[in-house]
């Protein structure tokens, strides 16, 4: 039988490949998309011929590709073009010149669209821009400006574009501001739904099909550029199945996908939960499709009845009376399909009652290993771990409080905050645990933010929420972001590694993640990326390598001049500013000594003016 031909050899570079038979190495060889040899450069140099690809890796550190486990890739990629993105920035003043410019650029009757993947806490200043500067920057053109999921800013031009007036009613569970007389300011608040946010950006244009086909396929460049290769697509709210699935559909077809993306069915209506699933169950089922896109189950909303919310600036909502019953009927579909689940649930309150639901249907219909988890679970107990764990299930973990952490500790306070989520006591207990970013909206999709706060406890604002008995190292983290993640899209063994038999995915990094500063973590990027053996991104000495991109479509696209996640230049601090000023004229930066420590002293004392107040100006109220 003759031996595979080597098509592709990467040399001279330090692989990390959480293999443990063999966890370091200098050079690989690929062949079908997959490793053949892992070894040294001598003993895999042996495999080249005439027509291989040798690449020197200038001894550069290697990782496997990392895997988002909870993404909402597909919904993002179809208006990714059409996004300015804040993501990273470390000041409102520079955000604030990015909009004015983009503001410039965009023609009517569009939006500019500033939609998540950022926290008012990573800017220097503290705070989000005023409604009167957004008004300033922006007369005539719409701008929508999402905050997690807590509230949306609106300028005037966006309030005529939806038609809010002072006639308009509030929605369950929002609140659109208003002011002495009656008239909407253009601030929109979750109390705690987000569907004021989601129905108030769906009045917006759309990108043409052609569009968003370009648009996800510079997502998935943007996603290439920070190392990912894999990602289990969480489904979303106004996706629907499968009219949205239509454009990463056309390009897997074309062989034009360089993500490799696992698909859960989210359902869309409350009410009609039944009727999705039992039709979905119909239709197809789990596993199904091809090494690049394949069906991975149901979730992460099964009931809309079991849906609590993230935003820690509210207060927790209790579930409706009667999620049991809804979720029973549901889980009770999904398991005599054995088919796998996931569930959003924020808090331990709603997993205490989720559980139940699953423990019931056990009793009658065994899960026998199917592999269902939970989504985020920030405030989940040791006794429900226990019980989890004993279910066979999994717990999918987000930085979604490196976001939010700031709030959770001016409701909750310190303490309350140590362990949200516990995610080593996950692993200490058996449970099943991988890492994701919840990204485009509540969090950004970069992974290296992800690994940071695993590793350092810090939100992006730069507060210390965790104990180290709450942490884990470099490793771990990296291992919770690629290996552990395959059991959450079924594909064990076959990705994760550096491994002969595995998926040729890996990044190679624009410094060494195992020996950087903890603040340079954040500073990392892939500078070439491969999937299934084929190089799909490469940037600095490689960048010859890189495939070409057609410009982003339309012409006017934030990514044409901004790209995407903003990082700082190589060997650059990413909070370069040690000040800012603020509108009053004051420097209020944390990173001051002085300001730094009276802001932790607020939030020690979960003062909310004396939190704002600390930072010495006068824009705490915002």
């Amino acid at each position: 039988m003759n031996s595979p031909k080597t098509q592709l050899i990467l040399r001279n570079g330090q692989f990390t490949t959480l293999d443990h038979q063999q966890p370091q190495a200098t050079a690989v060889a690929i062949s079908n998309g997959h490793f053949i040899a892992v070894g040294d450069d001598s003993e895999v140099m042996r495999l080249a011929d005439n027509e291989t690809q040798v690449v020197d890796l200038n001894h550069r550190r290697v990782i496997p590709g990392l895997i988002d486990s909870h993404l909402h890739f597909i919904r993002g990629g179809l208006s990714y073009n059409m996004e300015l993105r804040w993501d990273g920035l470390p000041s409102l003043a520079d955000a604030m010149r990015r909009l004015k410019e983009q503001v410039a650029r965009t023609p009517a009757p569009q939006w500019v669209r500033i939609v998540g993947g950022f926290t008012e806490m990573q800017f220097a200043e503290k705070r989000l821009p005023t409604l009167d500067e957004i008004n300033a920057v922006a007369p005539d053109t719409p701008v929508f400006i999402l905050h997690l999921y807590d509230r949306a800013l609106l300028n005037r031009a966006a309030l005529r574009a939806c038609g809010y007036d002072r006639d308009t009613p509030n929605p369950k569970g929002g609140l659109i501001a208003k002011d002495s007389n009656g008239e909407p300011t253009g601030l929109l608040l979750a109390e705690p739904n987000a569907m004021i946010l989601y129905a108030a950006l769906a009045k917006g244009p759309k990108l043409p099909y052609e569009y968003q086909l370009n648009s996800t396929r510079h997502f998935m460049r943007e996603m290439n550029r920070l190392g990912i290769t894999s990602a289990i697509d969480a489904g979303g709210g106004f996706q629907n199945y499968p009219d949205d699935y239509k454009v990463i559909e056309e390009l897997q077809r074309a062989g034009e996908l360089t993500l490799r993306i696992a698909y859960n069915l989210f359902t869309q209506k409350a009410g009609e939960e039944v009727s999705d699933f039992t039709k979905w169950t119909k239709m197809g089922k789990p596993g199904d499709g091809d090494d690049y896109y394949r069906h991975n189950g149901a979730g992460e909303m099964l009931v809309f009845s079991a849906a609590d919310f993230e935003d820690f600036r509210m207060p927790r909502p209790d579930m409706a009376p009667n999620m049991e019953n809804d979720l029973e009927a549901v889980v009770r579909i999904l398991a005599s399909n054995h088919w796998p689940f996931r569930l959003h649930a924020t808090y331990n309150e709603t997993i205490s009652r989720a559980l139940d639901v699953f423990e019931k249907v056990n009793r009658d219909i065994p899960f026998n290993g199917i592999h269902w988890f939970f989504d985020h679970a920030e405030t989940v107990t040791d006794a429900n771990l226990e019980r989890i764990a004993k279910l066979g299930g999994g717990i999918a973990v987000q930085h979604r409080m490196a976001y939010q952490g700031e709030f959770f500790v001016q409701r909750y306070g310190r303490k309350a905050a140590e362990r949200t989520p516990p995610y080593q006591r996950m692993l200490q207990m058996g449970v099943n645990v991988g890492a994701g970013t919840d990204a485009t909206r509540v969090a950004s999709y970069d992974p290296w933010n992800a690994l940071y706060w695993l590793t350092t406890g810090k939100t992006l604002g730069g507060l210390l929420l965790y104990p180290a008995a709450n942490l884990v190292d470099r490793e771990t983290a990296l291992r919770l972001y690629t290996q552990a993640n395959t059991w959450f899209s079924n594909e064990e063994g076959v990705k994760g590694q550096i491994k002969p038999g595995q998926y040729a995915d890996l990044a190679v990094l624009s410094d060494d993640y195992f020996s950087v500063p903890d603040d340079q973590i954040r500073n990392l990027v892939s500078v070439l990326t491969v999937v299934g053996g084929r190089i799909v991104y490469g940037d600095n000495e490689f960048s010859a390598l890189s495939p070409p991109m057609p410009p982003a479509m339309p012409d006017w696209s934030p990514v044409n001049h901004f790209g995407g996640y903003f990082k700082p230049a190589a060997g650059a601090a990413l909070h370069s500013l040690a000040h800012a000023a603020c509108d009053c004229g004051t420097s209020c930066s944390v990173h001051d000594h002085a300001h730094g420590r009276a802001y932790q002293d607020a939030v020690d004392a979960n003062d909310q003016r004396g939190f704002w107040g600390a930072l010495g100006c006068s824009c705490w109220a915002i």
